[in-house]
């Protein structure tokens, strides 16, 4: 069975999934090595039917070693197996990158220029993209960014208000989880034909990684996130948006050097930073009646919510339909309302029974906004471009 595999690499952590392509595009496994580099690493790997094909403790020294194991378990269970191509999610392309791209050394090296654009991601990303090339070294591999979605913003939403020759350096916007909106785009169209490509769209993916999108003619036209993964909206464990002059005063008055300032803004601020509790929503919804400040950081992460969808229908002139994805946006009714509650000048009303039971609208008929719940499948859309790649090269056999 012809097959294409893919592939998201973390620091310590590689996540994939295989898709069958005898009729469409078909999850067949999909699991994670997680542990890399330590001595605790496992791996599990499970069937779409959920039987577990492995799940067991092996030392991962690096992302190399994952692959291998990852190699060996699909060559034993995966009777019948051809890999005919393999994606990649990268975060970062660059300024000039407008698409999905072939994997090649001087893709490769143009990608270690982007370094310092996206430090604690691209070196990982690498990394992965590197022991697939030497395990499989005659599969077509794909290069999937997570910034190519909004290479159209328009100049205004790029510029960040500091000197122009900076944004020559590429200190510029960029925006994220574009494949996640690239989904829940086609996603839409499928659902409700093309037309629907010329509305008034906000899709909010909320997560532990989180930010939201104005989108129109299936382009994003602003977005939250935009230098770094760091912008917009509160996250997990990164901050979202400060006052760049908070960053002065904790260099100069505190003595924070990049380093201590980087592991600061991304590991210990966040949900996990105001609640002192956790970086989980689920568990500060759990506990937010007993621990004001888990109950503080969800009440801001909300305000902030609502306040950029503010901010991007003001972008897009108005608003026909939002939509919820992401880990928190597809599957917590309570954050959904929270966020949604006092929207109504906006036309935003949801309906309390369709909110618990998503299916996907969540709105009240009688709101001139259309509200919906959708899960994305970022996973999905990297296997719909290799496909698309290997069906344009006529590499699929």
């Amino acid at each position: 069975m012809p097959a294409i595999l893919v592939v998201n690499c973390g620091s310590s952590s590689l996540k994939f999934a295989v898709f069958g392509l005898a009729n469409g595009l078909n999850r067949q496994w999909w699991g994670a090595a997680s542990g890399i580099g330590t001595e605790q690493g496992r791996l599990r790997v499970m069937e779409a039917r959920g039987q577990v094909l492995a799940n067991s403790d092996v030392r991962l020294a690096d992302h190399a070693a994952a692959i291998a194991h990852l190699g060996e378990v699909l060559h034993q269970q995966g009777e019948g197996l051809h890999l005919v191509g393999i994606g990649h999610r990268v975060v970062h392309g660059g300024p000039d990158c407008d698409c999905s791209q072939r994997v090649d050394d001087a893709l490769l090296r143009r990608l270690e220029t982007l370094i310092p654009l996206a430090p604690l991601h691209l070196p990982h990303n690498l990394a992965g993209i590197t022991a697939m090339r030497a395990h499989f070294p005659d599969v077509p591999q794909l290069a999937c960014f997570d910034t190519v979605f909004h290479h159209g913003l328009p100049a205004v939403a790029r510029h960040t208000g500091l000197p122009r020759e900076y944004e020559a350096q590429g200190v510029r916007r960029y925006g994220f989880h574009g494949l996640s909106y690239e989904f829940i785009v086609e996603n839409l169209v499928r659902r409700h034909g093309p037309a629907a490509l010329y509305e008034r769209l906000i899709v909010a993916h909320l997560g532990n990684g989180a930010s939201l999108a104005a989108i129109r003619g299936g382009h994003s036209v602003e977005t939250t996130m935009g230098f770094s993964a760091l912008g917009g909206m509160p996250m997990g464990t990164r901050s979202g948006d400060l006052d760049p002059g908070i960053l002065l005063y904790l260099a100069g008055q505190q003595g924070l050097d990049p380093q201590a300032l980087q592991t600061l803004l991304y590991r210990r601020s966040g949900l996990l930073g105001l609640s002192g509790v956790s970086a989980d929503m689920r568990e500060l919804l759990a506990r937010r009646n007993d621990i004001p400040e888990a109950a503080q950081a969800i009440d801001f992460f909300c305000h902030r919510a609502r306040l950029f969808i503010g901010a991007l229908s003001a972008a897009l002139g108005g608003l026909d339909r939002l939509i919820f994805t992401g880990g928190i946006g597809a599957n917590s009714p309570a954050i959904r309302a929270q966020i949604c509650a006092g929207m109504g000048y906006l036309g935003i009303t949801l309906e309390e029974g369709r909110n618990r039971t998503p299916g996907p609208v969540i709105s009240a008929d009688e709101g001139p906004v259309r509200v919906e719940a959708v899960a994305t499948d970022e996973e999905r859309m990297i296997a719909r471009h290799v496909q698309r790649t290997l069906t344009n090269t006529q590499e699929v056999t």
